[in-house]
């Protein structure tokens, strides 16, 4: 619980008093590898903060294939948000890609929460703000950089990331089949 605590504190100041009211609404859990915390056709129903481990965001595309949208590490925020937002079936997966542990804020505890401590509210507005930008950036790669210029971009901005998931994974995210990843780090190694 600490590490969410710290990451608020990046964004804004809680008092003691706040820093209980918040712990009061979060549930941690330990989640094992490959464990779902949502599942296509399921409504999300809470925002999750990974304290340590890797989850991945994804979906079948109409050839039966995983298509990884998101991936979320350490101290990130992970979820389905319209799903989550709109109450609605999701269309994706959410799933350990190794053993967690996580803090859960419920949607149901949300609105109460962001009364309860106001700066929540603009803790998750600054959260979001940023992840909005990195999903521009990555939108931008994806149209501009090749699928090798993808690959050193992600390899140079998370270097230990790339060691961490399955390569086929790290495919998908990328946008490429595992196949060209292979020669493309081949052609690195060279």
């Amino acid at each position: 619980m600490q590490a969410l605590l710290n990451h608020i504190q990046k964004f804004v100041s809680l008092s003691e008093e706040e820093q209980e009211i918040l712990q009061s609404y979060i549930v941690c859990q330990e989640v094992n590898k490959k464990d779902y915390l949502l599942r296509q056709g399921q409504v999300c129903m809470a925002n999750y903060f990974i304290l340590k481990g890797c989850f991945r965001l994804y979906y079948m595309n109409d050839n039966g294939i995983e298509q990884i949208l998101h991936f979320g590490i350490d101290n990130w925020w992970i979820s389905d948000y319209d799903s989550l937002e709109k109450e609605t079936p999701s269309e994706f997966f959410l799933q350990a890609v190794e053993h967690a542990r996580i803090a859960v804020l419920k949607k149901s505890v949300q609105e109460e929460l962001f009364t309860k401590i106001p700066k929540m509210e603009r803790y998750f507005r600054l959260v979001f703000q940023k992840a909005y930008t990195a999903s521009q950036q990555r939108i931008k790669y994806i149209y501009t950089f090749s699928g090798e210029e993808r690959y050193h971009h992600f390899n140079k901005s998370f270097p230990g990331f790339v060691q961490r998931i399955p390569q086929y994974m790290l495919a998908s995210y990328l946008g490429f089949t595992p196949e060209f990843l292979s020669k493309v780090r081949a052609k690195k190694e060279k």
